[in-house]
């Protein structure tokens, strides 16, 4: 990479923390729109879950089950904060290896499928964690878990790092300062990992498998890896989305939640890392704002998506690829 090239990513990287954690705080204290902190703050985690599927679609699995592991991830969070007391800060990076754990288990027989076969299977892990949350007595059934409480305090040495959310007198902005730098933090891995040995291996596995095998590339575990690391993200985003409505019932997290996961990735582009986050904010906004035109809102969100797969087969980030190659 060349010196001009570090210096404009930094550029970029700069412009965007400044973006999401200044301007945007501060175009929001002039406006008084406290509500939209909720609106970003729901986006922000949607674009984490739709992270961990673009990992997947990085290794040539069309994953469309990440609604399961983000209602695993937000159930356990809340279990362990509501019935075991735990904080919300340990129950965070808990409910994330309680998915990433359960997805090695299912991964193993699952990943062995290609195509179509593997998307059907992971169709159906979302109807099946959400049956699984209406039998098991822990999980309330069809109640859910209600008035989970919010994020308590973090101290270290005495002192308080961040204070209890319900102390706040607007934990809205604190949900999304959490959400928004565990975004941050999601996608900067994301970036770090595709870059690395590791994520070489991966782009090994989209290109030719059987090829990557023949090498001595160990294919069984790198798929298992790889999946863990995209249901890790899906329990994370499900844990801060449970902390935020302070409640989870069977159907928070539907098969149209994964179908959305997985169009988000297609929308912002499948070659790009942070194609998904910019997906997920289209996708939320474009269809809050068709919803104006009443019944003709899925005709025209389904066209357009269309459209755009015509137009855009590599996403909206190719226009980047197109401006580069002009003239």
């Amino acid at each position: 990479m060349s010196r001009t090239q570090g210096a404009g990513r930094a550029a970029a990287v700069a412009v965007f923390l400044a973006a999401v954690f200044v301007a945007i705080p501060w175009a929001i204290a002039s406006t008084g729109r406290t509500d939209l902190y909720y609106t970003l703050s729901s986006v922000a985690l949607l674009a984490i879950a739709s992270g961990g599927v673009w990992l997947t679609f990085y290794i040539g699995r069309i994953n469309i089950g990440q609604g399961a592991w983000a209602l695993a991830g937000g159930y356990a969070s809340a279990v362990l904060v509501a019935t075991y007391g735990w904080s919300f800060w340990l129950s965070l990076p808990a409910a994330g290896l309680i998915c990433a754990f359960a997805s090695v288990l299912v991964g193993l027989p699952i990943l062995r499928l290609r195509g179509v076969y593997f998307s059907m299977v992971t169709l159906v892990l979302t109807e099946v964690a959400r049956l699984t949350a209406l039998a098991l007595p822990i999980t309330n059934g069809a109640r859910g878990i209600t008035s989970i409480p919010t994020p308590g305090p973090i101290r270290l040495f005495g002192l308080t790092i961040v204070p209890a959310f319900d102390s706040l007198a607007e934990p809205n902005r604190a949900f999304y300062f959490l959400s928004a730098a565990m975004m941050t933090l999601c996608f900067a891995g994301l970036w770090r990992l595709v870059h690395s040995r590791l994520g070489q291996l991966f782009a090994a596995l989209r290109q030719n498998e059987d090829l990557a095998s023949s090498m001595g590339v160990n294919v069984p575990l790198l798929r298992v890896v790889a999946y863990a690391i995209s249901s890790f993200l899906g329990g994370v985003g499900g844990a801060i989305f449970v902390a935020i409505a302070q409640s989870i019932y069977p159907s928070s997290f539907t098969i149209n939640d994964s179908v959305n996961f997985m169009l988000n990735c297609f929308l912002g582009g499948l070659g790009f890392v942070f194609g998904p986050m910019l997906g997920t904010l289209v996708l939320y906004f474009g269809w809050d704002l068709l919803f104006q035109t009443g019944p003709y809102q899925l005709l025209i969100y389904s066209g357009s998506m269309i459209l755009l797969m015509l137009v855009l087969p590599n996403g909206i980030l190719s226009l980047l690829n197109l401006r580069r190659r002009a003239p």
